[in-house]
C-alpha cells in the first residue's frame, strides 16, 4: 500500500499531469468555478490528485534515502509522509466529491513545507514548478 521511495512510480500522463495542476492552481487560488469544471472535465481528479500528491510528499520525506546517515527523526518523517499519502488514497476512493479535500491537503502540503514565503516565493509558483517537471 505504501510507496517505497526507492521504487519510482509509474509515470502520470502528460494530460493527467496538466490537469491535476490545472485543477490545484485554481483550488489554491479561489476560484471555485474554474476548478470546478477541471474537476467535471476529469471523473478520475481525486485519484490525480493523490497521484500527484504521492510524488510530491514521498521525495521529500524521504529524507533516509537522501540522508547517509539517517536518524530516528528522518524515518519519523517518511512515516508521516507515508501516512498522508495513505489518508489521501483514501479520500480519493471516495469519489468526485473528496476532489476539493484531496485537493486542500496537497496545497496545504506544499505551502507549508515546499514554499519559502519569507523569500516571496508563491504556492502557485510551486505548483507551476512542478508542473514544469512533470512529477516524472
Amino acid at each position: 500500500m505504501f510507496q517505497n521511495p526507492l521504487v519510482p512510480l509509474a509515470p502520470m500522463t502528460p494530460d493527467a499531469v496538466l490537469s491535476a495542476f490545472r485543477y490545484l492552481r485554481a483550488a489554491e487560488a479561489g476560484d471555485t468555478e474554474a476548478a470546478a469544471g477541471f474537476a467535471d472535465a476529469g471523473p478520475r481528479m481525486p485519484e490525480l490528485l493523490a497521484d500527484v500528491a504521492e510524488r510530491i510528499v514521498v521525495p521529500v520525506t524521504a529524507l533516509c534515502v537522501i540522508e547517509p546517515d539517517p536518524c530516528d527523526d528522518s524515518f519519523a518523517l517518511a512515516a508521516v509522509g507515508r501516512v498522508l499519502t495513505a489518508t489521501l488514497r483514501t479520500w480519493a476512493q471516495a469519489g468526485p466529491d473528496a476532489v476539493e479535500n484531496v485537493a486542500h491537503a496537497v496545497i496545504a502540503f506544499v505551502r507549508q513545507v515546499l514554499t519559502q514565503e519569507e523569500i516571496g516565493e508563491t504556492v502557485a509558483a510551486v505548483l507551476r514548478q512542478m508542473e514544469a517537471v512533470g512529477l516524472d
